[in-house]
């Protein structure tokens, strides 16, 4: 591939960010659309200038409770994974179970959290965890669950057991479903905090747009809305950069 191919490959997500903008900002004045109702790229630019320091202090309460049920539903979805993915048995028996409750839209989950903990940063953690750990576990129990029975036969010729088929073959081959796992998990886990936080918080992005929205202050709630978008979207290159850097050897064969 050329140098000038793979820099326009850099630069593709950069050129349709600023495609999507000039159409939204011509759309916008060329229909004359109220402010109030949708408003354009340039008075969402200049609401993220105006309003820097209250949605910066709320972006940071969004993104460390977003980071702690991230982490929590990381932690869980491992252990569960690794447990539902070693037997057979329980493959089969929690697999049903786990789509059921992942079927439950989350934000019935929310008045429950606010009963049991009160308002604030608990149920915003419990609701991104809650939305985030079952592709991990999902991911982490299929690399286990799919392990070639050749191999596990020769290795159990060689004289392994099972734990060590599962931690030193099983556990390395399910790297790739695990990162790709959290690239995932890390966007769902946004999306159950900012359901949380306009629900039962009194701060966070999520709090902050719908004071907004009940004050007709479109331009802010979409500034909200990018901010979301960009903390997603770093967060999610951090995973895939990860993913490149510990699982390249199971892409070797991909250009």
């Amino acid at each position: 591939m050329s140098k000038h191919n793979r820099l326009l490959e850099r630069l593709a997500p950069w050129i349709a960010v600023a495609v999507l903008i000039v159409i939204w900002e011509v759309t916008v004045r060329a229909f004359d659309v109220p402010p109030f109702i949708f408003p354009s790229a340039s008075a969402t630019a200049q609401a993220l200038v105006t309003f820097a320091g209250p949605i910066g202090m709320h972006s940071w309460q969004t993104f460390w409770t977003t980071m702690a049920g991230f982490g929590l539903g990381v932690a869980v979805g491992l252990v569960l994974g690794f447990i539902v993915g070693s037997s057979r048995f329980l493959y089969h028996a929690c697999y049903p179970l786990l789509v059921g409750f992942n079927a439950i839209p989350k934000v019935a989950f929310v008045p429950i959290l606010v009963v049991w903990f009160g308002i604030g940063s608990v149920p915003a953690i419990l609701t991104a965890f809650l939305i985030c750990f079952f592709p991990i576990v999902v991911n982490v129990a299929t690399g286990l669950a799919t392990l070639e029975p050749e191999l596990e036969d020769v290795l159990r010729v060689l004289g392994a057991k099972r734990l060590d088929v599962l931690l030193k073959v099983g556990l390395p081959r399910s790297l790739p479903y695990f990162f790709a796992s959290l690239k995932i998990a890390i966007t769902l886990a946004f999306v159950g905090t900012v359901v949380s936080e306009t629900v039962a918080s009194n701060q966070g992005i999520g709090y902050l747009m719908m004071s907004a929205g009940s004050q007709m202050r479109m331009s802010l709630v979409f500034a909200g809305l990018i901010v979301i978008s960009a903390m997603a979207m770093v967060m999610y290159e951090l995973f895939a950069l990860l993913e490149k850097r510990m699982t390249g050897w199971a892409h070797r064969g991909q250009r």
